[in-house]
């Protein structure tokens, strides 16, 4: 007997669904509103497409495991695409001070477009799966409370029902799940948002000559300082091009005019940033966006969930993207459905809620990350810190703290950060007494930048002026 999947959205948490999906599953179709480019170029159903993206090594981990053929890293970086080491291949200024640069280079990550991403793990997909993609609105759940099966579509002939075996709904931030279930007579769905106003304005210039080598530099926006957050970063894309971000919350929100956006670098809490692109040459105008909240569905939560719906990606849960969780997140959500298939089967009962289930603990930790620096922001809408919330800020930000001056915090942190391990190693008693002990060395009063790298920030400064 033929079994279909359908996939809901077409963009990282849609496609990597449809990779584990399509091992299990005789036909799998995915459906997307929008015309797909042919190459790595930006579309309009991803708000946040044009800024600044990390992919972390625990989201890698999870994509070679699902994406066929080639690696995904080595497709990546064939493309441009720069990996870079998170202990020693970047600057970065923290609310508790510079960080240092270790000799152990850790964890590392890639950075490149989110139009490059996006487009490599697509063609990897549909080159290695039966996967087809269709341009189709869905518009409801077929089904009943107890079972999804199958989606109503609209195409240009009209509308229809396209039956499924299995649906995933990977439509992003704009997913009307809430309203599909409570159609089919699921109610009662948790929900939850903190919204700091973040803005994003980002635009891409040509990397000056000689900053070849030129580490990713970012600076952190400090929530605890009772005012709007900053932030800003230069990190290295494809095509020898450096994507400059910058990043406000409400009441600070970065503009979109070239010298609004020049003046506020220049506002930050270093002139790192300004300094490094006085001379470059803009190629693209500033390109703003608002779609930054944090909004969860505790859809875990619900009781009876209905069989052969899973809800992966943005769909299920958003980050403030200013902590680079969000497509690790979709990665380990397509993972663990593909391990729940793997061990259970397409037709096993309670697959769906098994998968559903299993999702919330990447979400969760990603959630914690954000929402616990967020919700200090003065302008944030959202719940108000509670007495967990201010102890596990105080932990937090003890270590680190601690991370300026010691190895071992500062490997916890970038462990859990590049997602390979979850908060959790956080309490383990090595960190434990890392975070007890603080830095055991002293602040750096700047960037901690190589002989050669401070030439050439010199050089590039002589450029500008």
């Amino acid at each position: 007997m033929s079994r279909r999947a359908v996939v809901v959205g077409a963009g990282l948490a849609g496609v990597l669904a449809a990779a584990a999906l399509s091992v299990h599953a005789d036909e799998v179709i995915v459906l997307d509103r929008d015309e797909l480019p042919d190459g790595p170029e930006h579309r309009k159903g991803l708000p946040q497409g044009r800024h600044a993206h990390l992919l972390m090594s625990g989201g890698l981990a999870a994509m070679e495991d699902l994406v066929p053929g080639e690696s995904v890293r080595g497709r990546l970086l064939d493309a441009g695409a720069h990996e870079i080491s998170l202990n020693s291949g970047m600057l970065a200024l923290t609310p508790e001070g510079w960080l240092r640069r270790w000799r152990h280079p850790g964890p590392r990550m890639l950075t490149c477009s989110r139009a490059l991403l996006d487009w490599v793990v697509r063609e990897a997909v549909l080159a290695g799966t039966k996967t087809e993609i269709r341009r189709a609105q869905a518009l409801e759940l077929l089904g009943d409370a107890r079972a999804v099966t199958g989606v109503r579509i609209s195409t240009d002939a009209g509308e229809t029902d396209l039956e499924a075996d299995f649906v995933v709904d990977a439509s992003g931030r704009g997913s009307r799940i809430v309203h599909w279930l409570e159609t089919l007579g699921v109610t009662g769905i948790e929900e939850r948002t903190v919204d700091s106003g973040l803005v994003n304005a980002t635009r891409i210039y040509r990397r000056p000559e000689g900053a070849e080598h030129f580490p990713l530099t970012i600076l952190q926006a400090n929530p605890y300082e009772s005012r709007p957050g900053r932030a800003g970063m230069v990190l290295p894309i494809e095509g020898d091009r450096w994507m400059v971000s910058l990043a406000g919350t409400r009441g600070a929100e970065p503009p979109a005019d070239p010298d609004g956006f020049r003046q506020y670098m220049r506002d930050l809490p270093d002139p790192i940033l300004a300094r490094l692109i006085s001379g470059a040459e803009p190629l693209t105008d500033v390109h703003t966006s608002h779609s930054t909240q944090n909004a969860r569905r505790y859809l875990e939560k619900v009781r009876d969930w209905p069989e052969g719906l899973v809800v992966l990606g943005d769909a299920l849960a958003t980050f403030n993207p200013a902590y680079g969780q969000g497509m690790s997140v979709a990665a380990l959500g397509a993972k663990i459905l593909s391990r729940e298939l793997d061990e259970e089967g397409f037709t096993a009962p309670a697959l769906a809620t098994k998968v559903q289930h299993g999702v919330a603990a990447p979400v969760e930790g990603a959630w914690a990350m954000a929402v616990g620096q967020d919700i200090w922001y003065p302008a944030t809408k959202g719940p108000a810190p509670t007495t967990a919330d201010r102890l596990i800020t105080r932990y937090s930000r003890r270590l680190l703290k601690a991370a300026t001056g010691s190895y071992p915090a500062a490997a916890a942190l970038a462990t859990v950060t590049s997602m390979e391990a979850d908060a959790s190693t956080l309490m383990h008693p090595g960190t434990l007494l890392a975070a007890l002990n603080g830095p055991l060395l002293p602040p750096l009063s700047g960037p901690p930048l190589t002989p050669a790298e401070r030439e050439t920030l010199e050089a590039l400064d002589s450029a500008g002026d």
